[in-house]
C-alpha cells in the first residue's frame, strides 16, 4: 500500500520560514519524480515544485528563489524549503509522486499571515 504523509505545515509570519517533507512507503522511491502542489481556496491546484529522481528541479515563477525541492532517496523522503514566505502562499500543500501512475498525500495547511 503506497502511503504519502506530509508535515512540517503550519502558521508563519510574513518573511519566515518552513520545511515541509512528505515521507513515503510501498513504493521505489528513487525511480519517482516528486512534486509539491498547493491549492489555495477557490483556486485551483497548482504545481510549485518538481524533482525527478536524477535530481532535476522545475518551479512555478512564483516561488522561483525562495523555495528549495530536494530528496534524500535513502529516507525516501522529498522535502520543500520555503523561505521569504508571503500570504499569496497562503494554501494546503500537496505531495505528489509521479512513475506510470501517480500518488497523493492527504496534504499539510500552510498560513501565511501576520
Amino acid at each position: 500500500q503506497v502511503q504519502l504523509v506530509e508535515s512540517g505545515g503550519g502558521l508563519v509570519q510574513p518573511g519566515g520560514s518552513l520545511r515541509l517533507s512528505c515521507t513515503t512507503s510501498g513504493l521505489l522511491f528513487s525511480i519517482y519524480v516528486m512534486g509539491w502542489y498547493r491549492q489555495a481556496p477557490g483556486k485551483q491546484r497548482e504545481l510549485v515544485a518538481a524533482i525527478t529522481s536524477g535530481g532535476s528541479t522545475n518551479y512555478a515563477d512564483s516561488v522561483k528563489g525562495r523555495f528549495t525541492i530536494s530528496r534524500d532517496n535513502a529516507m525516501n523522503t522529498v522535502y520543500l524549503q520555503m523561505d521569504n514566505l508571503k500570504p499569496d502562499d497562503t494554501a494546503v500543500y500537496y505531495c505528489n509522486a509521479e512513475y506510470t501512475g501517480g500518488y497523493w498525500g492527504q496534504g499539510t495547511q500552510v498560513t501565511v499571515s501576520s
